[in-house]
């Protein structure tokens, strides 16, 4: 096995330097920040896991999860399986860029760089949050799906799609993976089996959750939140003069004459008090609440439909801002930073007269409460605020993605569709759902960096030239003869034909 190994590095030494500094990142923040670190949604998350139960808000997909790993007793555990999938994540895309594609060690290293070396990735594996799992899901789809080309079974595409209904149960955003998947083999012309496979195997996590919802609330689901957070999002155009709701949804109505507090962000529309959303008679995230702000939601956008996309097309843009500003607020801002302080673990009710803290410790066995470690958390909390990556650059790999699909237009832009249209997708969805979010970014920058990695490989290059060659003889044909050289490939005489 160690004679294997080191031929293998030897053979790949440049890119075993940029994973070995990756690890050596991710270990500065396992020494520095122990056990992992916290965000709000954590809370909820770990809360499911002691418990479970189908939550209202999200589906359980990463409470299953930690429910998996209970018995360790260690969030340094559940984090350092986080880092593992970052790591992983990267050799994936390395593999797949130089077995399948052929580019050069150097060109699929780059390629990894964004996903090992930026800040705040680094940052988000360490949080107990189900945005990695997430990503390391779909990343796992995308590069199956890539790797296997024409030459994928059906049996092979049921684990594409297992892996997308795993995806889904972990962030509900997965739902369009599979129409994207889906709609990338009908352009690709599979064969039928292949499509009934992912789809049928995509659905049979989804459809036994569902089951268990049904079983729990009495109505089949995910959630009963995407209502609310629709809501959310058209709070900030919505009109009831132009939607002219029913008058069960009146109390939604915004009313600036007895409105004495602006909500300044659309998440405020759910959880400020100040917000419309508390005048309906119902406890948070009910089916009715969640049916009522859905249909007050669906008016707005039919009704004002180019004030819906100019607020989505806003949030949209935001993600490549050169530099992040506070957002949505200061508080949720310095989460997804490594801190200075340790604060103390929330005392918040949860059900089952538990608190989020009391819980967070019986899981650990032990104090949960971040201890911060000098030197190594001041070596990660530095380089996090140097080394991250901006979102115009992101937005630049995504521009040479979408180039590497012009030259292969006939095929719909050949394989490097579905990674890029993923990566798109998926920055689109949460403005157009609910309300931008900085860590809903970085599990598209995996896809974006593949999808432009595929732009420099052969077959692109090789169908851009030719496109540039005839542009140019097409050129010298209407300029007049000229001593052009001659096509590769093609007979003298018929290049002298041609020429006259």
């Amino acid at each position: 096995m160690l004679p294997f190994l080191l031929s293998l590095v030897r053979r790949h030494k440049m890119f075993t330097a940029v994973l070995a500094g990756g690890a050596f990142l991710r270990a500065l923040a396992m020494l520095g920040y122990r056990p992992a670190s916290w965000f709000n949604d954590s809370f909820d998350y770990l809360h499911v896991a002691m418990s479970p139960y189908p939550h209202p808000i999200r589906p359980d997909g990463y409470s299953f999860l930690l429910w998996a790993l209970k018995p360790f007793h260690s969030f340094a555990l559940v984090a350092g399986l986080q880092h593992l999938m970052g790591l992983a994540g990267a050799v994936m895309i390395y593999a797949l860029l130089r077995r399948k594609f052929g580019l050069p060690n150097w060109g699929a290293s780059l390629a990894t760089v964004p996903l090992l070396y930026d800040g705040y990735q680094i940052q988000l594996e360490h949080l107990i949050l189900s945005d990695i799992p997430f990503e390391f899901l779909i990343l796992c789809a995308a590069t199956i799906v890539l790797w296997h080309g024409k030459a994928i079974t059906w049996k092979i595409a049921g684990v594409v799609g297992l892996l997308v209904g795993l995806a889904t149960l972990t962030r509900t955003v997965g739902e369009p993976v599979l129409v994207a998947i889906v709609v990338y083999f009908l352009m690709r012309r599979f064969n039928w089996r292949i499509i009934v496979a992912t789809v049928v195997l995509c659905a049979l996590p989804l459809g036994a959750y569902a089951g268990w919802f049904w079983a729990w609330y009495g109505k089949p689901g995910m959630t009963t939140s995407s209502g609310v957070f629709l809501y959310a999002r058209v709070t900030e155009f919505a009109d009831c003069n132009k939607i002219k709701p029913p008058v069960s949804e009146y109390p939604l109505c915004k009313d600036s004459r007895t409105s004495h507090t602006p909500l300044t962000f659309s998440q405020d529309a759910i959880w400020d008090r100040n917000s419309p959303f508390h005048r309906v008679p119902a406890a948070r995230f009910t089916s009715y609440q969640n049916q009522l702000a859905g249909d007050f939601a669906k008016r707005a956008i039919l009704a004002q439909p180019f004030d819906y996309a100019v607020v989505v097309l806003k949030d949209f843009l935001y993600t490549f801002k050169w530099h992040r500003s506070v957002f949505p607020d200061k508080a949720t801002y310095q989460m997804y930073e490594f801190g200075k302080k340790s604060a103390a673990l929330p005392s918040w009710r949860m059900s089952r007269d538990q608190t989020a803290s009391s819980e967070a410790h019986k899981y650990e066995d032990g104090n949960a409460r971040t201890r911060i470690i000098t030197p190594y958390a001041t070596g990660i909390r530095e380089y996090q605020n140097a080394a991250h990556l901006p979102g115009t650059l992101l937005g630049g790999i995504l521009i040479v993605g979408l180039a590497g699909l012009v030259p292969l237009w006939r095929r719909w832009g050949g394989e490097a569709f579905l990674p890029w249209i993923l990566a798109t997708g998926l920055l689109l969805v949460p403005p157009a759902t609910a309300e931008f979010d900085y860590r809903y970014v970085l599990p598209t920058v995996p896809l974006a960096c593949i999808a432009a990695a595929i732009a420099f490989s052969r077959e692109p290059r090789e169908k851009l030239r030719r496109l540039l060659w005839w542009r140019g003889r097409a050129a010298e044909k209407t300029d007049g003869p000229s001593d052009a050289p001659e096509e590769p490939g093609k007979p003298a005489a018929q290049n002298a034909v041609t020429a006259s």
